[in-house]
């Protein structure tokens, strides 16, 4: 490699220096700076007491950053260097976010893959040993589903139409002010409140029973301000040229909403009501008070705990399942737990996928 290719003129630039940037790095060089510093940075842990894949990934990254900001300081000058280095802590950062949601998934996928077959996803885990292989997760599937559907139900509308009254109706009126301020402590507030709210609400003043209409009704309430939220945002962006043609055209307030601003919005609030339902799905804390657990398939919600058929869930499946293993990482139990846990990575992951491709759809009908 020449020096002619190490350091070469990007395009723009004159041959005097008269350009904005006279010299920059050549295509080969962070390649090559990258190599250096992972030799070196091998070296180093071959000579010392240092180890662990972590711990090189970190020096090398912060190695890599200072080379090739040395290099650029030297060769391109203090504002293509700047440049450089916050580019590259960018990308850190997106990769300090990025790599425990890989890890998780990766070690969740290393540890539950094994069992996950048609038998454990089509059986339930009655008159099944639980420290024993076999019986599957099918009664907890159903749970998931009929209860994250039940509060889908209730929120999802309640949502909307309190963004709509937000956006449209509650400009500058003190009543709007007062839902805004509740619905920022309704986003803060942690699930075992809800679930503690509900409990003392719903069971023991009204004297109702712990069943999947309960969860259902903590669920909804932790669903409705990221409904409202994301709803109201969406609203916000639709162009006020679009209601005030509807205005001219002689179209009532009603009419407007419903037929110009709805329809202009919908990619964007069914993404944001679908990303709500893929947050509760993994909620535990609600329906471990609310529900309880059960190893039967229970399609009915409003079946209670006297009958000794709460509706169990993926999460309290896979709360129940590891407080059975008791920390035995080998027992049939604990592997069940990461199978289930998986299956719910996967159920959340197709809700954020439906998501996307329902937000896509609609602009595509646009």
């Amino acid at each position: 490699m020449t020096v002619t290719q190490l350091v070469r003129r990007p395009r723009g630039s004159s041959s005097d220096g008269r350009g904005l940037l006279a010299r920059g790095l050549g295509r080969y060089v962070p390649y090559a700076t990258a190599a250096v510093v992972l030799a070196l940075v091998a070296l180093l842990f071959a000579g010392t007491d240092l180890n662990g894949m972590p711990s090189f990934v970190a020096i090398a990254g912060l190695g890599y950053v200072l080379a090739q900001t040395v290099l650029s300081v030297v060769i391109e000058g203090r504002r293509r260097a700047v440049d450089r280095l916050v580019t590259a802590l960018v990308y850190a950062a997106f990769m300090a976010a990025a790599l425990p949601l890989l890890l998780i998934c990766w070690y969740t996928i290393q540890r539950g893959i094994a069992m996950v077959d048609l038998t454990f996803l089509t059986h339930s885990m009655f008159r099944v040993n639980p420290q024993e292989h076999g019986g599957g997760i099918y009664h907890a599937i159903v749970g998931t589903l009929i209860q994250v559907a039940l509060a889908s139900v209730l929120a999802a509308p309640l949502g909307i139409l309190t963004a709509i009254y937000l956006v449209e109706y509650g400009m500058g009126r003190r009543f709007a002010r007062v839902v805004n301020l509740f619905v920022d402590v309704m986003t803060g507030v942690p699930s075992i409140v809800v679930g503690l709210f509900i409990f003392t609400a719903w069971i023991l003043v009204l004297g109702f029973n712990k069943s999947g209409l309960a969860g259902a009704l903590a669920l909804a309430i932790v669903m409705l301000p990221l409904v409202i939220r994301s709803a109201e945002q969406m609203l916000r962006l639709v162009p006020d040229d679009l209601r005030e043609a509807a205005y001219a055209l002689g179209a009532p307030k009603w009419r407007t909403i419903t037929s110009v601003v709805l329809p202009t919005a919908l990619g964007g609030v069914v993404t944001g009501v679908m990303l709500a339902v893929a947050r509760i799905a993994g909620e535990t804390a609600p329906l471990l008070l609310l529900v309880g657990i059960n190893q039967r398939i229970e399609f009915n919600p409003f079946a209670g705990q006297e009958a000794q058929r709460p509706q169990e869930s993926l999460p309290t499946l896979i709360f129940e399942q590891f407080g059975v293993a008791a920390g035995n990482t080998d027992a049939p139990p604990f592997q069940r737990a990461w199978s289930a846990a998986l299956v719910l990575i996967i159920l959340i992951g197709l809700l954020s996928l439906m998501a996307r491709l329902v937000a896509r759809f609609a602009r595509t009908a646009r």
